[in-house]
């Protein structure tokens, strides 16, 4: 026999409109509230409410403090009782229920609930729809197609309609469950669980699967997800700046701290700017600007002067710790490192190319010391590989330097990885010392070619003469192929100069016939 019915079934016609959801933690707002919250005094008197319509005008600035009292207590009351309808009710409470509510599942075995009408009327607009047909009033049953994977939060749909906002957002456990129960809840039209929802996922963190869900489900929400795609949309270019700015300022150590996890944080920072500046499948995050381009430089200027520091005071520091010692350099030569990839994809490197060619000659100078023939060579190696990242820029034409430059670069660099190589070489067998890579090596010496073809002959006949010299001692580098393209250009020239002469037999050189 079923139950007594306490509350007719056309109470299911009285459907509260339910508001569009805003962000956490207000609940909220509503045109025609089912649990009206009483505004503030203040709003009270303002007009908000019609009973309060033309108070404050009538109220003097002594007694409107009272007034405002006995108006919040009328609403306190208003309130109590339309909560009371919702709270005197239970779910699946067979005793006061006047409706039964089944979601279908194919080949699954129905599942009837115990509900009301008006709590189902208030918390869905699907259902106070439903409710108002005739066929549903003689039946008192009602049946709702489910898909399979979402059977579970359809039923806490309908559990949640029991339970005022506040309650409905702290139920929320995960972002995957009030993702499931946002479907339903929109399924189903239940305006209020939709904002508690949008509410929770608001204010929780996402992951990169659960984010994509979210913008697929934002974009039918229309308003009431106005809080979700705040968080999705793009920033904005200026914003993107602003960050970039203050990574490159923490990367390369320009904002001074001594935190424990300051070296972590920097690590992080360099592998963002990366990660901006990647021109992959997406395109670039930054816009290079005169702004930008300033602190880069900023930044590199920092990073050389903290080498710079380093270095001159090694021979101190190696005496107390030679293994804090040579962490030191090596740290500021990993930073240097990281900011040359950073200014490559920028076309800045000539910035860095004029201020490493400035500190060579006093960094070999301290480095190839006698004190630290044994030892250094984590720093030693990364000297090559900094070095290298220069030679490769010059040698193909990506920074255009003056021969001059380009000679002394040479000249000071050619020497010492040679000898570097060299000691390497021949301690492979043992692990503890670091290695060159092959393919450093290689793009070393090719570079090392191109560098030399560039030079004037007579710089090219200087560089040359000297790796003859010692070629039996050194197989790195092999400069085979530029000394046998200069003998073959030199040959030429020569043959070209007597090609050339005047009536009585004299050469004219080429520089005579340029004046």
């Amino acid at each position: 026999m079923e139950p007594a019915l306490p509350l007719p079934l056309a109470s299911c016609h009285r459907v509260h409109p339910l508001p569009p959801a805003i962000a956490f933690p207000s609940p909220p707002p509503r045109r025609r509230r089912p649990y009206p919250r009483p505004p503030t005094s203040q709003g009270a008197l303002a007009g908000d409410h019609p009973a309060a319509g033309g108070l404050w005008s009538f109220c003097c600035k002594q007694t409107w403090k009272i007034v405002a009292s006995d108006l919040h207590c009328i609403l306190r009351s208003s309130h109590m009782e339309a909560v009371k309808e919702v709270d005197e009710y239970k779910f699946a409470d067979e005793t006061t229920s006047d409706i039964r509510v089944c979601f279908k599942r194919i080949g699954e075995q129905p599942e009837w609930f115990p509900c009301h009408s008006s709590v189902l009327s208030m918390g869905s607009n699907y259902f106070a729809d439903l409710l108002g047909r005739s066929d549903i009033h003689s039946n008192k049953c009602v049946e709702v197609e489910c898909p399979r994977v979402e059977y579970d939060h359809y039923v806490k749909v309908l559990k949640l309609m029991y339970l005022r906002w506040e309650s409905i957002v702290e139920s929320f456990d995960s972002v995957k469950s009030a993702l499931g129960v946002l479907r339903a809840s929109t399924s189903l039209k239940c305006e209020l669980i939709i904002g508690s929802c949008v509410a929770y996922l608001e204010s929780a963190s996402w992951d990169e699967k659960e984010e994509e869900e979210i913008l697929q489900l934002a974009q039918n929400l229309g308003s009431e997800a106005a809080p979700l795609l705040v968080r999705l949309q793009a920033p904005s270019e200026s914003a993107v700046k602003n960050v970039f700015i203050s990574a490159i300022r923490f990367a390369t150590s320009m904002e001074s701290s001594f935190a424990p996890f300051f070296d972590d944080l920097k690590t992080s920072a360099q592998e963002q700017i990366d990660f901006m500046l990647h021109e992959g499948d997406d395109p670039a995050m930054v816009m290079m600007d005169e702004g930008i381009r300033s602190v880069l430089r900023e930044g590199l200027t920092k990073l050389l002067s903290t080498f710079i520091t380093g270095v001159d005071l090694l021979a101190s520091e190696f005496d107390q710790s030679p293994e804090q010692a040579e962490k030191r350099i090596l740290r500021s030569l990993v930073d240097i490192d990281w900011i040359t990839n950073v200014l490559t994809r920028i076309e800045m490197m000539t910035e860095f190319i004029s201020g490493w060619l400035e500190t060579s000659d006093h960094v070999i100078s301290v480095v190839q010391d006698k004190k630290y023939s044994s030892g250094l060579w984590a720093v030693k190696v990364k000297l090559i590989e900094v070095t290298g990242k220069a030679l490769d820029a010059v040698g193909y034409g990506s920074v255009i330097l003056p021969s001059t430059s380009r000679a002394r670069l040479l000249k000071a660099w050619l020497p010492y990885i040679r000898m570097t190589k060299r000691w390497l070489d021949g301690k492979t067998k043992d692990e503890a010392f670091p290695q060159m890579d092959a393919d450093l090596c290689q793009n070393i010496e090719s570079a090392m070619v191109s560098m030399i073809l560039a030079l004037p002959s007579g710089d090219q006949s200087d560089i040359l003469s000297e790796w003859m010299l010692k070629a039996d001692q050194f197989r790195y580098p092999d400069l085979t192929e530029a000394f046998e393209m200069w003998c073959y250009r030199s040959k030429t020239a020569v043959r070209r100069l007597k090609a050339r002469t005047d009536n009585g037999g004299n050469c004219i050189s080429f520089y005579r016939q340029a004046i």
